[in-house]
């Protein structure tokens, strides 16, 4: 396995899907391949789904041996569409499905990206480099009052007003391109809270905008929740409140309509020693739903 990401939470989520030898699974997102190498040790096929080219081309390389007996299936693609996705590649009925959301490592750490406000890089933010708009684009050509509600919806953040009036007045001068810009400007314009940087929650506003993600998630959660056999389970772990609450209501309303139950009535969150040797783990929290 490589460095290029960490994943959270890993036996936890690999013992929730309570993996059977020769059943189907999806890794709806593969990332580096780790959730799905543990899920492959235990016997299962999987379909390793990602919108990011180099993580498909990292796990191919890693996991050629996989590949090439058929145990793991790669495809790119964005997990709002996994229904599409798995009755192309011979997935109609699964086992189950895991969820791994939120920016990978190696994401975070190729400036180029533009995910990290820790490193110097383009106002990328984009997922997919397909996608036609940038977070560049957004803070620079949003008006004052959309930037105000963009920084409230997506990113709960109470300097909301003040971090938009200060990049509409800063834009004026020159467009604002990069990440460390970006970040400067959050940082000398309102108040640090605790060890959380101030351009934390802008960051996250932004690149939540860019990739749809709230939308994505609801969409690709029921798709997979139709795509479960009998007592196939649905594993989704998240790395903040917005999506959390988006997994939590929609297993509470799946549930309510008789489609399954919810295995855990309070989320899995990773224990210290796992926090202590992966800080992105803090915040990871994660749900599992059982079909019926």
């Amino acid at each position: 396995m490589s460095n290029y990401h960490i994943s959270v939470l890993l036996q936890e989520a690999v013992d929730a899907l309570q993996i059977q030898k020769g059943k189907k699974y999806i890794d709806a997102t593969l990332g580096a391949g780790g959730h799905s190498f543990e899920m492959l040790k235990q016997g299962a096929l999987i379909l390793g789904i990602d919108q990011d080219e180099e993580a498909l081309e990292e796990v191919k390389e890693n996991f050629k041996f996989q590949v090439s007996n058929f145990k793991l299936k790669l495809a790119q693609g964005n997990f709002g569409n996994i229904a599409q996705i798995a009755r192309e590649n011979g997935f109609e009925k699964v086992s189950g499905v895991l969820f791994d959301i939120g920016v990978s490592s190696h994401q975070l750490d190729t400036n180029i990206r533009g995910f990290s406000f820790l490193t110097e890089g383009p106002l990328d933010m984009r997922m997919n480099s397909d996608l036609a708009t940038t977070a560049a684009d957004l803070v620079n050509g949003l008006h004052k009052g959309e930037l105000i509600d963009l920084f409230t919806k997506y990113g709960e953040e109470p300097f909301a007003r003040k971090v938009a009036q200060v990049i509409v007045k800063n834009r004026l001068e020159k467009p604002i391109q990069t990440t460390k810009e970006l970040a400067d400007l959050v940082a000398r314009s309102v108040p640090k809270i605790g060890k959380t940087h101030p351009a934390t929650r802008i960051f996250q506003a932004l690149r939540i905008v860019v990739n749809d993600e709230l939308n994505v998630l609801e969409q690709g959660l029921k798709q997979a929740t139709d795509l479960l056999e009998k007592n196939g389970r649905l594993v989704v772990i998240t790395f903040h409140s917005l999506e959390d609450r988006i997994v939590k209501r929609a297993f509470e309303k799946y549930e309510g309509n008789g489609l399954g139950k919810i295995i855990t009535k309070k989320p899995i969150v990773p224990l210290d020693t796992e926090i202590e040797s992966n800080k992105r783990a803090r915040s990871a929290k994660m749900r599992v739903f059982e079909k019926i």
